[in-house]
């Protein structure tokens, strides 16, 4: 059963916030504004009590990077130095929130681990072939980097980005590049037609998102492509020859179906897939401060040291 904590982060708190978004009049009026005036990303002041941070630049765009505030003096894994590429969520209509920066400090803190988080353009100010590619590029000159001094690279993303983390991986395969050394996806949203049968029922367990709300998100994201195509719905491509991935749901996301069919399709293109599915938790919850998060974090922090 989840923590009582968690309960009233799923039954109090959530239902309080969604009130305040999410409908796709919401997603429109949203995506208007960030088209009009991008927001500014504001990073937490206690953000360096975890890590340097520093800003660079990728294709124009803002390339956040974290690595641990002093070398580290154990837990680092055997394999060398580790990288994760972090792709955060927010419905291609958000930038990143508290809650993301926690994780990624937690992950440069305790994996340890160089974290480079880009602020990639959301719907509206990027077309998603030229988003997904600028990710596979800097995929493609991280895991160089990596590889070059030893180490591993991991693609991480939560919610939307945790469907561009698939959609940059196939890209890499497509190109005949490496593929990172694992693809970890936190509720990932990997099909944004939002039209799976079992969504309708999960969705009045769902206290975060609406499916009408994701699925205008997802038209706006997709802008001249069709919503179903795999650079936008990257559960539709093809899953051969993908890195092993490590997925983490729960069972009060309208998302869930979309990690299913990733199991299923895992198994069927011969892919390693270490599954967790936690039952009565809600969208994003390893991102929560809730109990059951710290469970998580250490899948995800085994997963970028090869523990798994």
């Amino acid at each position: 059963m989840p923590s009582l904590r968690a309960r009233l982060l799923d039954t109090v708190a959530l239902p309080i916030l969604r009130g305040r978004s999410w409908t796709a009049r919401d997603v429109r009026a949203r995506v208007a504004a960030q088209a009009a005036s991008p927001a500014v990303v504001r990073v937490p002041r206690w953000l360096d009590r975890f890590a340097r941070h520093t800003v660079t630049d990728h294709a124009g765009w803002p390339v956040h990077e974290l690595t641990p505030p002093a070398a580290p003096t154990g837990g680092q894994a055997a394999s060398g130095p580790v990288t994760v590429l972090y792709l955060h969520g927010g419905g291609y209509i958000a930038e990143p929130v508290s809650w993301h920066w926690l994780l990624v400090a937690r992950l440069t803190r305790d994996v340890p681990a160089r974290v480079v988080v880009p602020l990639y353009p959301l719907a509206g100010r990027g077309l998603p072939a030229d988003v997904v590619s600028g990710v596979a590029d800097l995929l493609d000159e991280l895991l160089g980097e990596a590889r070059a001094a030893g180490g591993r690279l991991v693609v991480m993303g939560d919610s939307a980005g945790g469907g561009l983390a698939l959609a940059a991986a196939q890209a890499a395969r497509a190109r005949g590049r490496p593929q990172p050394d694992r693809i970890a996806l936190i509720s990932p949203w990997l099909d944004v037609t939002m039209t799976h049968p079992d969504q309708p029922a999960i969705a009045r367990q769902d206290h975060m998102l609406r499916i009408d709300g994701l699925a205008e998100a997802g038209r706006c994201y997709a802008g001249a492509l069709d919503p179903a195509d795999p650079l936008v719905s990257p559960l539709n491509g093809s899953l051969a020859g993908l890195a092993p991935l490590t997925v983490l749901c729960g069972t009060h996301d309208v998302l869930l179906p979309d990690s299913r069919r990733l199991v299923a399709g895992a198994a069927e293109a011969g892919l390693v897939i270490d599954y967790h599915e936690a039952p009565g938790l809600p969208h994003c919850y390893p991102l929560a401060p809730i109990p059951e998060s710290a469970a998580a974090r250490a899948t995800l922090i085994a997963a970028c040291r090869a523990d798994r």
